[in-house]
């Protein structure tokens, strides 16, 4: 018997794991990852294009003459070149203070609101250098500072010039910001996307996959094996990449049909051989089971061993026209499984198979576990009947003498439900999937008891009988416990 598993369910579109799911994550990942390069790297270039911007200032505000009042003890420059250019206008934050070398005089030409002693003081004690430089000035914030010396009216001087480093900080934390929020909303933007482009693209992929699943759900274990499923030419194109697992598909679709169509025919020809083979055999059986008992009949004039020997030939003779007659059933029910379906009283059923069943061997323990209510199914009782003998003469043959045997009946679900347990060795794990296959024999653990006999059709011909009924049959063992259950609509 062949266990047909459902197919499982299809994952959601976005599910864990899935294709879609993956390319969608990825290709954001990418714009991300792009968008995030891109927005550092014009962060990185405007603070740079700011920075020298700001650094070009200090350099022509340092290059310019001067004029003002004087400190600290220093005589300022009081006169200004108008060729020059004008200074930084006020409010700017520009810082310039002159200073001789090694001095500590000093003449603040141009000095901010807040600025502390302190903070000049900071100033004043920077070096020389050509190169600019940001300091926290005490008072004032963040400055961009450049110290140079120069000589003014003859006198060697050191200039102090410093801005505000707000003036590249302020509109870079602006772009910051404004940065975030456009690499946020392409994100955003690029994720749904994404989605959309993703299951556009996957639909053909989709359809190839319910393709499959129908396929999978065909009834391909019987029948002549066609396989009416193809996937749609549109996605069966060879021209990009789903198309040809869509075109290799209906290829292998092609040849699966091919090779169930020639089992199919391979398989109706060795039934037709087998049941041709099986009625020719009748007659001849008859003949030898006939003119073995007419000559057993004179065995005052035999010797001993001649009329055992004749008796040998009469039980293997019927023991041949048994199988016989079940290979004729099994043609039968292959070929067109006709039955005389009418209400039948299961209950009288089982009670008659067990009485024979306890008189055929007394030395098992036969129960019964029948219900109140009289239990009416919709089956043929000459074949529903020889279903739970197969089964009573299955536990009897393969167990030992003293197991106890329960045959049992309900209803539910619609269908009357027969059980036949035994507490045997139990059915053996390398057999259990095909012991519903004919001539399967279990003598690897089932006991066969003394002068049983199998021939390796009785639970297939109980298979076949009950599926021509519209019902299922169905195993559990382990050691001593089996149970076989047969369920047939009720009527």
């Amino acid at each position: 018997m062949t266990l047909q598993h459902p197919p499982a369910a299809a994952p959601s579109a976005m599910g864990k794991g899935t294709l879609s799911r993956q390319l969608v994550v990825r290709t954001t990942a990418l714009v991300a990852a792009v968008t995030v390069a891109l927005s550092l790297f014009t962060a990185l270039a405007s603070f740079q294009i700011l920075q020298r911007q700001l650094d070009e200032r200090l350099q022509n505000a340092i290059s310019r003459p001067v004029g003002g009042g004087g400190g600290g003890g220093m005589d300022a420059p009081s006169e200004t070149d108008p060729d020059d250019g004008a200074a930084d206008p006020a409010g700017s934050g520009l810082i310039r203070i002159e200073r001789l070398p090694q001095s500590n005089k000093y003449a603040p030409v141009s000095i901010p609101d807040g600025l502390v002693d302190e903070g000049i003081a900071k100033l004043l004690a920077l070096e020389v250098s050509n190169d600019p430089q940001t300091i926290a000035v005490p008072g004032v914030g963040l400055y961009r500072v450049l110290v140079q010396e120069r000589e003014w009216r003859g006198v060697q001087v050191v200039s102090v010039v410093g801005l505000p480093y707000s003036e590249v900080t302020r509109p870079m934390s602006s772009q910051l910001i404004m940065a975030a929020l456009l690499t946020v909303g392409a994100i955003l933007l690029s994720y749904v996307g994404a989605i959309r482009v993703v299951e556009r693209s996957l639909r053909p992929l989709k359809r190839l996959a319910a393709t499959a699943h129908q396929v999978s759900n065909l009834p391909l274990d019987r029948g002549e094996g066609q396989v009416p499923v193809r996937v749609a030419p549109a996605d069966a194109d060879p021209a990009n990449e789903v198309g040809q697992v869509g075109a290799a598909f209906n290829h292998m679709l092609d040849n699966v049909e091919g090779a169930l169509a020639a089992r199919h025919r391979s398989e109706t020809k060795v039934r037709q051989f087998v049941a041709d083979a099986s009625h020719e055999l009748r007659n001849p059986l008859a003949s030898i089971r006939g003119y073995a008992e007419l000559t057993r009949r004179g065995s005052d004039v035999l010797p001993d061993d001649t009329t055992h020997a004749l008796g040998r030939i009469e039980a293997e003779s019927e023991r041949m026209s048994a199988l016989v007659q079940d290979l004729l059933l099994l043609a039968r029910l292959d070929s067109e499984p006709t039955l005389e379906l009418e209400p039948t009283d299961v209950t009288e059923i089982i009670l008659n198979a067990v009485s024979d069943a306890r008189a055929a061997s007394p030395d098992h323990i036969w129960s019964l576990e029948l219900p109140e209510d009289v239990v009416m199914a919709k089956a043929d009782a000459h074949r529903l009947h020889q279903v739970v003998t197969n089964l009573l003469a299955n536990a009897r043959t393969h167990t030992p003498a003293g197991t106890r045997v329960t045959t049992s009946l309900s209803a539910s679900g619609g269908f009357a439900e027969v059980r036949v347990s035994d507490n045997g060795p139990g059915v053996p794990a390398e057999i259990r999937d095909s012991v519903f296959e004919r001539f399967t024999r279990a003598d690897v653990s089932r006991v066969r008891q003394a002068g049983g006999s199998s021939t390796g059709l009785g639970l297939a011909i109980v298979t076949a009988v009950i599926h021509a009924h519209g019902g299922d049959v169905r195993l559990e063992s382990e050691p001593g416990r089996t149970t076989f259950t047969v369920r047939v609509p009720l009527a």
